[in-house]
């Protein structure tokens, strides 16, 4: 399964021969609106806008947390509006080291859509190549997708409150040190990390320049986050099954492929005052 890093240059020759679509995944927790009216004022020629409450989660009812998955013919319904058929290449983009554009590239594996990759640097890295930015709204003939999905693993609940309480399965967690320690909670209800969760803040996969690392660097630094345990019995969560798709995308990139995502992450786990959290730096066992 592939984990397709673009650069600039690589996306503008691929876009002029029709062979790829690009998608403006920019989006802001706090403002939601926000990259709607980055879009509108100015993106990737050709990029149609992925919201992530609209377009990349289904509703959130309560269960599963804030941004759980949508169905599978609801999301395919979307590409094809997005004109994207099963031989495009899907390269979704940010304005935050594709910290959001990662979930569509794990979306797109998850319906079975392997031609999918992410601009790496996101739209940042565009402008600095000189590439030009489009500012109408892009005219897209629309598809028909097939209904794929269920292709790339998940774990639920259940499986996550086991490991919880008796451990068997190595998890990571993509928030920054902050909300992992309980030191801050600026989404949820309750602030600290599943208990036996290892802190993976998904920004350690990138360089200075906001480009991810080399695929030899990343091994070396998700070897160490494993500790010994077969990525492909791992889980990785965040906040709402976001950015543990980044950490995916940097495992792939590192040759560690398999990790389950945990969708519904700590804004589900957190709903609960019966399940245990755990505090500070260490992954710890339960803690009220």
């Amino acid at each position: 399964m592939a984990a397709l890093l673009l650069t600039p240059a690589e996306l503008h020759s691929a876009i002029k021969t029709g062979e790829a679509r690009a998608v403006d995944c920019r989006f802001d927790l706090m403002n939601p609106a926000g990259g709607r009216a980055l879009w509108a004022e100015s993106h990737i020629p050709g990029a149609p806008y992925a919201d992530l409450d609209h377009d990349l989660a289904g509703h959130a009812s309560g269960e599963g947390g804030r941004h759980p998955l949508p169905e599978p013919a609801e999301f395919a319904t979307t590409l094809g509006r997005w004109g994207i058929k099963p031989d495009t290449l899907v390269v979704a983009y940010d304005n935050m080291g594709c910290a959001i554009a990662g979930r569509l590239w794990w979306m797109m594996n998850w319906m079975g859509h392997e031609r999918a990759g992410l601009l790496d640097g996101g739209i940042q890295a565009w402008e600095e190549a000189g590439l030009t930015l489009e500012r109408t709204e892009p005219i897209i003939e629309p598809a028909d997708y097939p209904v794929g999905g269920h292709c790339r693993p998940v774990v639920g609940l259940a499986e996550v409150e086991r490991a919880a309480l008796a451990g068997g399965m190595c998890m990571l967690d993509a928030r920054d040190g902050a909300r992992y320690q309980g030191l801050s909670e600026p989404l949820d209800s309750r602030a600290g990390h599943v208990p036996g969760a290892v802190n993976a803040f998904f920004r350690e996969n990138l360089d200075a320049s906001g480009r991810f690392r080399s695929p030899d660097e990343l091994r070396e630094h998700y070897l160490d986050l494993l500790q010994g345990a077969d990525p492909s019995g791992a889980c990785v969560m965040c906040g709402s099954g976001v950015t543990a798709c980044h950490d995916l995308f940097a495992m792939e990139l590192a040759g560690l492929g398999g990790a389950a995502l945990y969708p519904g992450s700590w804004s589900e786990w957190s709903q609960s005052d019966a399940r245990p959290i755990a505090r500070g730096s260490e992954p710890g066992g339960p803690a009220s």
